[in-house]
């Protein structure tokens, strides 16, 4: 007797067995376990156990029942974290409150008071079979410009990290699998006091190339440049840009990272990784036209989106306890927060950034985004004869959904294959 024909026949006698009086039970177990062929104390236990729940939500759970179990709730978060590219629990709880108002479809205000009281170990909690990871690598494309480093000073731990304008800078090549030849380079700045950042894209990194990048982003900056640090790239250390920097009424601090020490740059070495490489990839760009398209997406939605829209934490503090490093760090603010809270900005620059916040909605720049960015892609794949279609909340998750079922398959076993010869 099969073990499904067993627990067919146990389904039938149990409610019966549960019902009956001593006598009866006696006969029934002694009829159960001679067809069954189990012992007899092991067929009382059988039949007396519980019907074990159809699933999960139906254990029962002390306290009281969970606000946030809601389908909506989740559908929510889903959503925002999609279009913030993935953040932390932390990041996501300070994102839900600036987000929320813009959220195209209609939320109920009992939803929306629960998606604003969340925390962010509830929000790790229901987003956890979402999460995803990534582990790409970039090359590197520094050369060392060696003619001027007796000129520009190493410096590590130099700047006021409380006042506006001194900046990190570096370059993120778009190379693909070689640096050979000529491709797109995109120039990343960041503010260490507020986070802004700005993003402007240049052909190869020739250094009247770079100036002009430089130029137009301190046109954009909502303060002037007080320090600016960088790498030993030859794109930044050359004469072009020391003299642009120095031969001014107010020189600014021109300084360089020690060589082969990331971490002297940690600000801008981050940004590269969350703001560039996990939306544009690593894919070649060597046709000329994408620096336009670049540029455009850069100074119309990019940079809008990131300084706006999209907070970060700061370090305040670490320590070394044994073997441990405990960092604490403030909570998340986006640049534009920072820079309303800074004494060292004006208020007419105050009141204007204001006035462009109220005319802004994360959802359409975010999707305006996505569409240059596709458009940016096909470009690059031309040659490739791919091509990249937009892709909505439903296809990601569907799509996702997809993989995760193939993981749980049973891997199915390689046939040997005998190849005769004629």
């Amino acid at each position: 007797m099969s073990n499904e024909s067993k627990n067919d026949y146990l389904s039938k006698i149990k409610p019966r067995y549960l019902k009956a009086s001593k006598l009866e039970k006696e006969k029934i177990l002694d009829e159960f376990c001679l067809i069954c062929g189990y012992n007899r104390k092991y067929a009382i236990r059988k039949l007396n156990a519980k019907n074990p729940p159809k699933n999960k939500y139906e254990y029962l759970k002390r306290g009281p029942k969970s606000k946030y179990d809601h389908p909506d709730i989740e559908k929510v978060l889903r959503t925002i974290w999609i279009n913030t590219n993935l953040p932390c629990s932390k990041r996501l709880k300070t994102i839900l409150q600036i987000w929320i108002p813009f959220y195209p479809k209609y939320i109920s205000d009992q939803t929306e008071k629960a998606l604003l009281e969340i925390s962010p170990a509830t929000i790790d909690r229901i987003m956890q079979p979402w999460r995803t990871r990534y582990t790409k690598r970039g090359l590197s494309t520094t050369k060392p410009g060696t003619i001027l480093k007796k000129h520009i000073p190493v410096k590590t731990k130099q700047w006021d990290e409380t006042k506006p304008g001194f900046l990190d800078a570096d370059t993120v090549a778009h190379c693909g699998d070689t640096v050979a030849g000529m491709f797109v380079y995109t120039l990343n700045f960041v503010d260490i006091a507020t986070g802004w950042n700005e993003q402007r894209a240049a052909w190869r990194k020739g250094e009247h190339g770079v100036l002009i990048a430089i130029q137009n982003i301190e046109e954009s900056l909502p303060f002037d440049i007080l320090g600016f640090d960088c790498d030993n790239g030859s794109e930044f250390l050359n004469w072009h840009l020391l003299r642009y920097l120095s031969e001014r009424k107010q020189p600014n601090k021109f300084t360089r990272a020690r060589a082969y020490h990331k971490n002297d740059n940690a600000h801008i070495e981050g940004k590269n990784w969350t703001h560039i490489r996990q939306y544009l990839g690593y894919q070649r760009f060597e046709n000329i036209e994408l620096v336009d398209m670049l540029n455009d997406l850069y100074t119309k939605e990019w940079n809008l989106y990131f300084n706006f829209f999209i907070p970060y934490v700061k370090l305040v503090d670490k320590q070394r306890v044994g073997s441990k490093i405990i960092k604490k760090h403030d909570t998340p603010k986006t640049p534009f927060q920072r820079i309303l809270e800074s004494e060292q900005v004006s208020e007419k620059i105050k009141s204007k950034l204001r006035k462009q916040f109220e005319n802004l909605d994360p959802f359409k720049l975010q999707k305006h985004m996505s569409t240059k960015i596709i458009k940016i892609l096909n470009v690059v794949n031309q040659s490739k004869k791919c091509e990249i279609k937009p892709m909505n909340l439903s296809t990601i998750i569907n799509t996702y959904s997809q993989k995760e079922e193939r993981k749980k398959e049973p891997k199915k076993e390689r046939r040997k294959t005998l190849l005769y010869d004629d």
